[in-house]
């Protein structure tokens, strides 16, 4: 089993959760719940990875997320 790491963020314009797994092209989707968002990105990355014709451990990896602050 192999586990991958989804970004998630509150569309406030459109009041809809958008997820993304940043290592797997495509790998994009948006819901009202968090809970239908964690559906829909299974169903999405299994979609995608039957697509995908290499070995999903040659994919990126999920290395960390920063914050950048402007003055």
């Amino acid at each position: 089993m192999k586990t991958f790491t989804a970004y998630i963020e509150f569309d406030p314009e459109s009041n809809l959760y958008v997820g993304m797994i940043p290592s797997v092209p495509g790998a994009h989707t948006q819901a009202e719940t968090l809970d239908e968002l964690h559906e829909n990105l299974k169903e999405v990355l299994t979609l995608c990875l039957e697509e995908y014709d290499g070995d999903p451990e040659e994919l990126p990896r999920f290395v960390g997320i920063q914050q950048i602050e402007l003055a």
